[in-house]
């Protein structure tokens, strides 16, 4: 029998794009898979949506449920909770896959024997259209390479909880919660195995650009200085070559 990937997908106020993400998962070459909807506490019509195409299109590999507003970390570990999969994987509610990423990344996970991978993605327009913007990802990375190269992007990740326990893959009630935990798990001498392969969409909506890009300099700083303990002068060091590949990741 084929292992189980359970997909936890974080839904807030995504009402114009869950369909969309919940039909690339539908079209997964690799069909033993679950999917954990996790509504936190959205404003918007996105439930109903939901709701309704659960009703018309009824997949019992898909679940949704609804809690109260409390953040991206904690509507992941409720999804982690519910989780039933051997590995496990996450996608933003707006962001895509490719139709062959489940079964190309299992594939690559299984030849590493790797407990930890991500793979390469797109910057894409807010219609979810490549922009031809492709992010390339190491070989591997360790904890010491993943200060400075936080490449590993949320919606590539997957991990097998055979080799790491699901209770290690809570995220930390942080900001910036996603690259905490990946420093967390590879700073217990895990790695990080990258695929590199275009298998992701991520999509690009809204907001101010250089407001988003200051708030990245705080979150990455606060990570080294508080989540991680690093001195000054270390965080620095590898602040300055996050800084340099983050620019390069946008050209």
């Amino acid at each position: 029998m084929k292992d189980t990937i359970s997909i936890i997908v974080p839904v807030y106020n995504a009402e114009k794009y869950i369909l969309e993400t919940i039909s690339c998962i539908k079209r997964q070459t690799y069909a033993n898979w679950e999917l954990l909807l996790v509504d936190d506490g959205s404003t918007d019509a996105g439930r109903q949506v939901i709701e309704a195409m659960l009703k018309k299109e009824p997949d019992e590999r898909i679940r949704l449920f609804i809690k109260e507003n409390s953040g991206a970390a904690q509507t992941r570990n409720k999804g982690l909770k519910e989780a039933s999969g051997r590995y496990i994987a996450y996608l933003d509610a707006d962001d895509l896959w490719s139709e062959e990423k489940l079964e190309k990344q299992l594939a690559f996970m299984q030849e590493k024997e790797a407990a930890f991978s991500f793979t390469g993605y797109e910057f894409a327009d807010e219609n979810g259209v490549g922009m031809g913007r492709v992010v390339k990802v190491p070989i591997s990375l360790s904890y010491k390479q993943a200060l400075k190269n936080t490449t590993i992007f949320t919606s590539t990740v997957m991990f097998d909880t055979e080799k790491i326990p699901k209770e290690q893959l809570h995220m930390p009630m942080i900001k910036s919660e996603d690259t905490a935990l990946w420093f967390r798990i590879l700073r217990q001498g895990y790695t990080a195995y990258g695929l590199n392969e275009n298998l992701v969409r991520y999509r690009r909506v809204g907001g101010s650009l250089s407001a988003n890009k200051l708030e990245a300099l705080r979150r990455i700083w606060n990570l080294y200085r508080k989540a991680e303990g690093l001195s000054i002068p270390y965080s620095a060091y590898n602040f300055c070559f996050w800084a340099v590949r983050a620019v390069k990741r946008r050209l």
